[in-house]
């Protein structure tokens, strides 16, 4: 849908990516969707320097996220919220619902009411 506004499917893929999790880094963009790390990281680098994302660096590692200074920050997120809002549940699923926080040492994996419902 974005991809010819954006100039095609990888950047279209960063901006969605940003716009569902705020922030992000090139290889989990890039293992979400498959696509090559190079190519995240040349488009992370192309919204850097046009001031739409800014970029820190945390360990060893790049972590992206809007710039809160840029005039289009607001409107361009507005245009990515309606695209997520067309996206079919399926794609949803799959690129947009993972899980960002560690699990608990002692927690178990399955909940053991769901396997024995009484």
């Amino acid at each position: 849908m974005l991809k010819e506004l954006f100039g095609g499917k990888a950047p279209e893929q960063v901006l969605l990516y940003l716009a569902n999790y705020d922030e992000g880094y090139g290889k989990a963009i890039a293992d979400t969707y498959g696509i090559a790390l190079s190519t995240v990281q040349k488009q992370l680098q192309k919204f850097e320097d046009s001031g739409l994302l800014v970029s820190r660096s945390v360990g060893k590692t790049r972590l992206y996220t809007w710039n809160p200074r840029s005039p289009f920050v607001e409107q361009v997120k507005l245009l990515l919220a309606q695209r997520l809002k067309l996206t079919p549940e399926e794609e949803i699923k799959a690129y947009y619902r993972q899980r960002r926080r560690p699990r608990r040492a002692d927690k178990p994996l399955v909940n053991p009411r769901r396997l024995n419902p009484s």
